[in-house]
């Protein structure tokens, strides 16, 4: 969407904060020895509260209310009674939801207690790169060039990233134009970021898969090469100069081990 009037940067400031401490919270929640299931209905319920409901679920029928994935899952994760959380897990959470008519989505991957897998340099490289993206995103900036940025900088770390996921516009539904996102350099893509449009841009940094498929139960993805990914996404508004960071308050890009 393009914010217009007041009004709808209120709308959008509000289902953001209810994305983004949701997301802040979860991550502060995650323990060893719980279940996915349980983290879930812990962000349920913060959801709830704000009036906030499940966007995957509202949309798509996703079984969860948050998508939460472990180790080699990339994404989509559907959270599970029987996935018990240990210490150094890779894990992913992503959080969108729609309030009061406006959508909000952010996520990130974390490593659960002490590093003892060494997923943390993944991490950091997600952080950093999204973190670059965001600061060089401006309107008239092409969109191409911010895949560019992205696939250079996972690369110059010894990363790959996932070419068939993406970020996407979001506002008054979970995916709207612009769609694709991509992490990497679409020559053949002229289309350019627009002033006052907001967009959910999002990292896919991995060590060892160029894409993502899905699994089994239809919904989570891991890697067509195997490894582990890294996501971290935040919602913002594209002016002519830095980007207003809506999800500002998940605080995602704040700590580095």
């Amino acid at each position: 969407m393009s914010i217009t009037k007041e009004s709808e940067l209120t709308g959008m400031q509000k289902a953001s904060k209810a994305v983004a401490y949701t997301l802040k919270q979860m991550i502060h929640y995650a323990q060893p020895g719980m279940s996915t299931k349980e983290l879930d209905e812990y962000g349920a319920k913060i959801l709830s509260g704000f009036g906030a409901t499940s966007a995957p679920y509202l949309t798509y029928g996703f079984p969860g209310w948050t998508c939460i994935s472990v180790g080699n899952e990339f994404c989509h994760g559907i959270p599970s009674g029987k996935r018990i959380l240990k210490e150094g897990d890779l894990i992913n959470i992503d959080v969108s939801a729609e309030l009061d008519g406006f959508w909000a989505d952010n996520g990130a991957s974390f490593v659960l207690g002490k590093d003892i897998h060494q997923h943390q340099k993944l991490v950091n490289a997600s952080k950093e790169i999204l973190q670059k993206a965001i600061s060089n995103i401006r309107g008239g900036v092409k969109i191409a060039e911010i895949g560019h940025l992205m696939e250079s900088e996972a690369k110059k770390r010894g990363y790959k990233v996932i070419k068939n996921l993406g970020g996407h516009g979001i506002g008054r539904s979970l995916h709207e134009y612009p769609e694709e996102l991509l992490n990497y350099k679409n020559r053949f893509d002229q289309r350019r970021f627009k002033k006052h449009s907001v967009i959910a841009i999002e990292t896919f940094i991995s060590t060892s898969s160029s894409y993502a498929v899905e699994l089994n139960d239809g919904w989570t993805m891991a890697g067509d090469k195997g490894g582990y990914m890294a996501q971290h996404e935040h919602t913002i508004i594209v002016t002519g100069g830095k980007p207003v960071i809506l999800t500002e308050a998940n605080e995602i890009l704040k700590e580095k081990v």
